[in-house]
């Protein structure tokens, strides 16, 4: 019985210090992360005190568990085979029209230029500075309100789309599907009638067909994660942009591979965060992730829209987050 008591303290004792470790380690690599947020993106004081009040508050944003996640290539080795390095992917002509570092503008090439847009994207995977790991374990609410910190917002479905497609459409949200309609019925009868529409033209940010090697999707699931669970799963991403050609034709990048991405699903013309509003839909989880090039979990072709898993608002406290679940912002421009 001692025995027994002295095995079961002891194995405590240690799940205590590797919590602790990962604590401390999560808040070293955070600690980074701020710094490379406001020297990227000339954050003001205030604008970094709201951000790291977001992180504080959840005790799980960052870019992973540290005590479990590998990822299968470093921020150096990014930035050395990249060409031109990270600074490679400057463009001062977005910067003029977007007015910050690593944004691109959104419009429809066919009958306009970048400077017609009228919003711009990230063109990584938030904290939007090549060769950094995602950010990940965010609820939507809070990605929400970290774009809103940076002085950006959550982006639309149909702009997240248009991103990867290679052309901004104008929004296609079937409102009359949804009225009186509970969440679920809403998503269920719009996703349908949308997924319909695209499917024959379906593609992905790189061209028209599914390839494998060309984003950031060969890395492997830890094999402690059958399911979920930040103490089971580690964040296996690549640093965002290690895959030059994984680009949509607007200059987006890492909108397949690396971490799927929260967006907002208007069901009401009221929700829309494209037009300023500030209730918001639903949740929409767009994209793929890490794994996808092994093990296809979903469809992920571009103006593909999901089921409403782990479906709630998107300012809901308890919207989901996950693992491989991160997010990127949209800007309005004025």
């Amino acid at each position: 019985m001692i025995r027994k008591l002295f095995t079961a303290l002891a194995a405590l004792v240690l799940c205590g210090a590797s919590a602790g470790f990962a604590e401390t380690a999560l808040q070293r690599n955070n600690d980074v992360l701020f710094q490379q947020l406001r020297q990227v993106h000339r954050l003001s004081d205030r604008q970094m005190e709201r951000v790291k009040a977001i992180f504080a508050r959840s005790g799980y944003i960052g870019q992973g568990n540290p005590a479990i996640t590998t990822h299968p290539l470093t921020p150096e080795q990014c930035r050395s085979h990249i060409p031109g390095g990270p600074a490679g992917y400057s463009n001062p002509r977005f910067e003029r029209i977007c007015g910050g570092k690593y944004l691109a503008p959104l419009y429809d090439p066919r009958s306009q230029r970048p400077e017609d847009a009228k919003v711009c994207i990230d063109q990584f995977e938030f904290p939007n500075i090549p060769c950094t790991y995602p950010v990940v374990w965010v609820k939507a609410a809070e990605a929400a309100q970290i774009c809103a910190a940076v002085g950006e917002r959550i982006c639309d479905a149909h702009e997240w789309e248009g991103a990867c497609a290679g052309e901004l459409n104008s929004p296609d949200y079937r409102f009359d599907l949804s009225a009186g309609a509970s969440a679920s019925t809403a998503v269920a009868r719009m996703r349908a009638q949308h997924n319909t529409k695209f499917a024959p033209t379906q593609s992905w940010s790189y061209g028209p067909s599914y390839q494998r090697g060309v984003c950031a999707a060969n890395s492997t699931k830890s094999a402690t994660c059958p399911g979920g669970g930040y103490g089971n799963c580690g964040s296996n991403t690549y640093p965002t942009g290690s895959f030059p050609d994984c680009r949509s034709t607007l200059g987006v990048y890492d909108l397949n591979g690396n971490a799927a991405e929260h967006m907002n699903l208007p069901l009401a013309p009221k929700q829309m965060a494209s037009t300023g509003s500030t209730t918001l839909g639903v949740t929409e989880m767009k994209g793929s992730w890490f794994i996808f090039d092994k093990y296809r979990a979903h469809p992920d072709w571009c103006r593909w829209r999901a089921p409403f898993w782990h479906g709630t608002r998107v300012l809901d406290p308890k919207s989901h987050a996950n693992y491989h679940l991160g997010f990127r912002c949209c800007k309005t421009l004025d």
